[in-house]
């Protein structure tokens, strides 16, 4: 089996064409290295000049190919210590002219920079067939524990038929399952070609990648109102205050979207705001008639140097380096907020968004485009019946 890939002979075929009016090359042989029976790197012909059907020779330890002569030189095609191959040429004579060898050298040096990306991409696809293996996996063995919650979840639901308050608790635990189980069949879907090209084909920077991203004209309440259960929920773990809304705006558009960067906003409020202090979601309308979603906390201030490099990819707040994460969040929340028509930007202190809000601590406040047409809003107690 041919050690290269099909491209990299298509660039070796033009580059011995480049030969075709050199007449002082009687011939030229292309060999690279790759690993021989013993497990000893040995080198092939892969290539010769002219091509006119003769079998490509082999550089055995004792052949003629290795005696040295005036007519024939060997040009290395080398990486750094590795070498990658080699050109076998002879000439009709025994002068070099300086223009064959400036000819030679460049092809020599066209061929390395070529044989190593072509030896490095082999590398990468392997490792990326190693580990789409690992993740459908992975993946296969995930679905088991999460068939098994939802199973014993509705069991459980079946158990507190009457119990009103700890079957709100289950339920929140079953949707929770079902978000989870969407997670899982992205990143299955992941793997297959069709899904990858889905990706490459949406311009538009995401949080998760497209296959989780909601369809035109959803309401946003759907969405939305796990997240504001699950942060009720850690927020009492936490003991601290939760101010949700009221009411949520019913919004129609790509909301599953929208509800990824509100998730992004409360994972970030939970994690690098001051323990102990409040927080919320408040709704309210913007300048443009759209509804405006702010996640905020009564924590300590964002430092006034870091309110925008927080949003550049890859920068974090002091506050937050020693907890994980990656920085990437806020850069992708905003980019994708604009793509929605949108703005994500951040309001100190959060009493400037709403005079019920703390005089001090931070807003992420997220603006939505108006819809064509105006919507009644939602009350939360009558959805959550």
């Amino acid at each position: 089996m041919i050690p290269v890939s099909e491209r990299f002979l298509l660039l070796l075929r033009w580059q011995l064409g480049q030969l075709v009016d050199c007449r002082d090359v009687r011939s030229l042989v292309v060999y690279v290295t790759h690993e021989g029976p013993q497990g000893h790197p040995t080198l092939m012909a892969v290539g010769q000049w002219p091509s006119d059907g003769r079998a490509l020779p082999a550089p055995d330890r004792t052949g003629e190919l290795r005696v040295p002569a005036e007519e024939r030189r060997w040009l290395p095609l080398r990486d750094g210590p590795l070498l990658l191959g080699a050109l076998q040429v002879e000439t009709l004579g025994t002068v070099w002219s300086e223009n064959l060898r400036q000819r030679l050298q460049a092809m020599a040096l066209t061929l390395t920079e070529a044989l190593r990306i072509d030896i490095e991409r082999q590398r990468l696809e392997a490792r990326l067939l190693a580990r789409e293996e690992h993740l459908r996996l992975l993946v296969h063995q995930l679905r088991n524990p999460l068939s098994a919650l939802r199973t014993f979840g509705h069991l459980l639901l079946r158990r507190l038929d009457q119990d009103i308050k700890n079957r709100s608790l289950v339920e929140g635990l079953l949707n929770e399952e079902q978000q989870l189980n969407r997670y899982v069949e992205a990143i299955s879907d992941l793997a297959r070609p069709d899904a990858l090209l889905t990706a490459a084909a949406n311009s538009q920077p995401l949080l998760l990648p497209p296959l989780l991203t909601g369809p035109g004209g959803v309401d946003l309440a759907g969405p939305l109102l796990p997240l504001l259960r699950r942060a009720e929920a850690t927020a009492s773990l936490q003991g601290r205050q939760w101010h949700g809304p009221a009411n949520l705006p019913s919004w129609r558009g790509d909301s599953g979207s929208v509800a990824e960067i509100l998730a992004n906003l409360l994972e970030n409020a939970f994690r690098y705001s001051s323990g102990g202090c409040p927080l919320g979601l408040h709704c309210g309308v913007g300048a443009s008639g759209g509804p405006t979603l702010s996640v905020w906390d009564g924590g300590e201030a964002i430092d006034a140097d870091e309110r925008e490099t927080i949003f550049e990819r890859g920068k974090r707040g002091r506050r937050g380096l020693p907890l994980p994460g990656t920085g990437i969040g806020l850069d992708l929340a905003r980019e994708l907020a604009r793509g929605l028509g949108g703005e994500l930007e951040l309001v100190i202190p959060p009493h400037d968004i709403d005079s019920s809000l703390p005089k001090g601590g931070n807003a992420f406040r997220l603006s939505l485009p108006p819809q064509a047409t105006d919507q009644p809003i939602h009350n939360l107690q009558t959805l959550s019946t």
